[in-house]
């Protein structure tokens, strides 16, 4: 088992603790982890994008000039794509673009994610994240006593005085154990978790 130290707010470290090599210790596969990725960006398109072709563009019902002697080549509607104001060719239409991804592959993907943060030294366990009121400048302070700038801050339980205080910090986003995802894992460079959310995490996936 992989063991990390536990820090408290101020920074300093108050003790230890082992992480399960279920959750914590897999091999790392690459290819669940980018496809939970690419899973997460096409769930979120709207797919709403649209254009007209030329059979829903107004107008163009009439021939703009007879069929032949005019010089000019032959033209049935002046809505036709090759015209201004005409239909798009194969234009964009309203679509989904969500896909599936089995529940292991989803929760390997997700070990996988948090390995990887582990095994680069990058998944910081504090002994307890609280504030007494919600400041952002106190949750600075403690951010940047870890030493950390840009991180995903995970969270056993919803705190309000917390959550408020990193909403103001654009290089920082609080998450709660049973919303955590590969994508966001990996897009902050530290992952900084309570040390209640780490044995949450362990009982869930382990």
């Amino acid at each position: 088992m992989a063991k990390v130290s536990v820090y408290n707010m101020e920074g300093n470290q108050v003790g230890d603790i082992e992480l399960n090599d279920a959750v914590f210790g897999v091999e790392v596969n690459d290819h669940l982890v980018h496809m939970a990725v690419v899973n997460q960006l096409a769930n979120n398109r709207q797919g709403t994008q649209s254009a007209k072709t030329r059979s829903e563009v107004s107008g163009g019902g009439r021939k703009p000039w007879k069929q032949k002697g005019t010089g000019h080549a032959r033209q049935g509607s002046t809505r036709a794509p090759q015209w201004t104001g005409g239909g798009i060719v194969f234009a964009p239409k309203p679509r989904d673009y969500s896909f599936k991804m089995n529940k292991k592959e989803k929760q390997l993907a997700l070990k996988s994610a948090l390995t990887s943060r582990v095994q680069e030294n990058k998944f910081i366990v504090v002994d307890a994240i609280k504030l007494e009121e919600a400041k952002t400048k106190k949750f600075a302070e403690a951010l940047n006593n870890l030493k950390v700038t840009k991180a995903l801050v995970i969270l056993n339980e919803n705190d309000a005085n917390v959550v408020r205080s990193a909403k103001n910090i654009p290089t920082v986003k609080t998450a709660l154990t049973n919303t955590i995802n590969v994508f966001d894992i990996l897009k902050y460079d530290t992952v900084v978790i309570d040390k209640a959310a780490v044995a949450t995490i362990e009982e869930v996936y382990a």
